[in-house]
């Protein structure tokens, strides 16, 4: 019995915390034009989310005013195209190759070529040092390395 009130009392809140389901969209071909455009735009507040996947506040007020302007008879290229001029290439979630976005297309590999040129440059160094050891350093090492051999054969 005591196992018997005990999961009502769980079935009974997690029922108390769900929320209801969104309504089903009026127009089910806006919606999913919605959603297309959606997965294309930037969240602003997440940055690494598309609006469609965000549950921002600022992404469902994007979301709404995608709906409307579908709503209002505008294209999905009208749309973007707001949305651009009001927020910058950033809000776009595949910016275009531009002058303005070279450095976001191409930084990356600019910083690995010249990753890999320091590297590079700095192992060259490393085993040009290694290789020009004066000859007289060598003979030292070498007169110091018999007499260490030589003290350990008498002890």
């Amino acid at each position: 019995m005591r196992k018997f009130i005990l999961s009502l009392m769980l079935v009974l809140s997690l029922g108390a915390q769900a929320k209801e389901a969104p309504p089903a969209a009026a127009d089910p071909v806006l919606e999913k034009r919605m959603l297309d455009l959606t997965e294309q735009l930037r969240c602003l507040v997440c940055q690494n989310q598309t609006i469609a996947d965000s549950h921002a506040d600022l992404a469902i007020d994007l979301k709404n005013q995608v709906r409307e302007k579908l709503a209002a008879g505008m294209s999905d290229k009208e749309i973007v195209n707001y949305m651009v001029d009001r927020y910058g290439d950033f809000v776009l979630y595949k910016p275009p190759v531009k002058e303005s976005t070279w450095l976001l297309w191409f930084g990356p590999f600019l910083l690995l070529v010249v990753g890999i040129g320091v590297l590079m440059t700095k192992l060259k160094r490393r085993n040009a040092t290694a290789d020009t050891v004066p000859e007289e350093d060598l003979r030292r090492a070498a007169s110091l390395l018999k007499e260490t051999n030589n003290s350990k054969d008498k002890a």
